[in-house]
């Protein structure tokens, strides 16, 4: 009998398990087995491994093979526990050393001609192992720049489990043909890293750009009603070009849950720039908040976390999916729960609403003529329930730019410009907020905004008698004091 062990991680949202791989080998008849509440994909680790093993030129072992996973009330998924099931098998043949193993970790995808092929979740997974207390993590070439970005990791990129083997035995590494990068894990194709639109583009719209600015000062909802062609989405390509640069902290998060989507991009596996999220009207409500049939991964507003999330044509989506927004819209995480356990994404985004002014676009536009019946107009606008548009801080009317202002009028004030404000601004809350789990205007709770931040009687009157009149909810009196004080930050009047 002999027995081997070393370390992979399993991922429940961000936070990553280190999973032990055991491999034990006994007399009887020949097969191998895993154990640990796995996964179909893992159950199959078995057959890539085996194959990938004898592909490599080492020998899996005879007899009675099995595989143990613990914690074993840890559910396993995916393909990342391949190499480590690979490793510690042929360390159980006599090909590797137990020794060689200690402080590393395996992350990987096998082919059956033994190449190894990236995974998602890499960056959260090398964190998690950092944390426990390992020191390598041996991963796929694609992935070995994204582990990297975790700090008191040595990282190990290779190609093949021949490299793996060779490398863990102190021999020469053989040469390997470099696996393609459209091959990886990825939802969609491969893009360049573009640099953020820049505000300077946005002629004219000196509403609707003072607007974004607020909104980015403290960090409040936004809803744009206009006229196609109005400039509604441009406006919102650019929100992210003002908002403040993440922190370390922020960077990881963002860059984990990418991670896991599988949009992380190759060239640069670390977001420091807000991310930018557009959803189309058709989404769905897993589409949105997260979801998926096996593995639970992150929607467009976990995706979109410290960043915008822009829904266009936003009447147009499913009740559903708008009625699904309204948690994280306040709560800053979206909670997913399956059959088979819960997970919990952080989806702390700014939401860019967009519509027209009535289902054909073109009522209030100058020359325009409606063709939508009072009765088709009350429909669209009802489709955004009071609850909904109760957690939206700030409404306005973009009108398309006139002539003059489209041929005539100078490059409105650069992004650069705009952010030192906002960063003026958002210090600003930041000093009022020291010591408290706040950081902009709109994430602070209703009750210490009325008992600590409360502004003098005589400036409420005009809301109170709102209020008073059942015009103005309770969220809403709060949101209209929460804008209140980003208007009175200095950066932002």
């Amino acid at each position: 009998m002999s027995i081997s062990r070393t370390h992979a991680v399993a991922l429940n949202g961000t936070q990553g398990v280190v999973v032990e791989v055991e491999v034990n080998v006994t007399r009887g008849a020949t097969r191998t087995q895993i154990l640990g509440l796995r996964d179909t994909v893992l159950s199959e680790c078995r057959d890539r491994a085996r194959a990938a093993a004898y592909n490599s030129g080492h020998r899996w072992p005879d007899g009675n093979v099995t595989v143990g996973l613990s914690p074993a009330w840890v559910r396993k998924e995916g393909s990342a526990f391949d190499l480590a099931v690979a490793v510690a098998a042929l360390t159980a043949e006599g090909a590797i050393g137990q020794i060689a193993l200690a402080g590393a970790v395996f992350l990987a995808e096998l082919c059956l001609d033994g190449r190894l092929r990236p995974v998602r979740g890499v960056l959260p997974a090398a964190l998690a192992a950092r944390d426990h207390g390992l020191t390598r993590i041996l991963v796929a070439e694609p992935n070995a720049l994204e582990a990297s970005q975790i700090s008191g990791l040595e990282v190990h990129g290779m190609r093949s489990l021949a490299q793996v083997v060779a490398l863990l035995q102190g021999t020469e590494i053989p040469d390997a043909e470099p696996l393609p990068l459209d091959t990886g894990p990825r939802t969609g194709p491969l893009r360049p890293v573009r640099p953020l639109p820049d505000m300077a583009d946005v002629l004219g719209q000196y509403d609707a750009r003072r607007a974004l600015e607020v909104a980015a000062a403290g960090g409040h909802h936004l809803l744009l009603a206009g006229a196609p062609g109005a400039g509604k989405t441009l406006l919102a390509e650019r929100l992210p070009s003002i908002l403040p640069p993440l922190d370390e902290s922020a960077a990881l998060e963002v860059s984990s849950l990418h991670s896991i989507a599988g949009t992380l991009p190759w060239e640069k596996p670390l977001i420091t720039d807000p991310p930018y999220q557009s959803v189309h009207h058709t989404c769905t409500v897993a589409g949105m908040v997260g979801g998926g049939t096996g593995r639970i991964l992150p929607g467009a507003i976990s995706r979109a976390h410290h960043g915008v999330l822009f829904a266009d044509e936003i009447p147009e989506m499913q009740r559903a999916v708008l009625e699904a927004l309204r948690e994280p819209l306040e709560a800053g995480e979206i909670v997913i729960a399956r059959a088979t356990g819960t997970v919990v994404f952080p989806a702390r985004f700014l939401l860019v609403a967009a519509m027209n002014p009535c289902p054909c676009g073109r009522a209030g536009t100058a020359g325009g003529q409606c063709t939508c019946t009072p009765d088709a107009r009350r429909r669209y606008t009802q489709k955004l329930s009071g609850p909904f548009l109760d957690r939206i801080d700030l409404r306005l009317a973009v009108h398309p730019v006139g002539r003059a202002e489209l041929f005539g009028a100078l490059p409105g004030e650069s992004s650069a410009d705009v952010r030192d404000r906002v960063l003026e601004a958002r210090a600003r809350a930041t000093h009022r907020y020291a010591d408290r789990p706040w950081s902009t205007n709109a994430q602070i709770p209703g009750s210490a905004l009325r008992a600590e931040f409360a502004p003098t009687p005589a400036s409420l009157t005009d809301i109170d008698a709102r209020y008073q009149a059942g015009t103005l909810t309770a969220r809403g009196y709060d949101r209209l004091l929460r804008v209140a004080w980003t208007l009175a930050d200095p950066g932002s009047d």
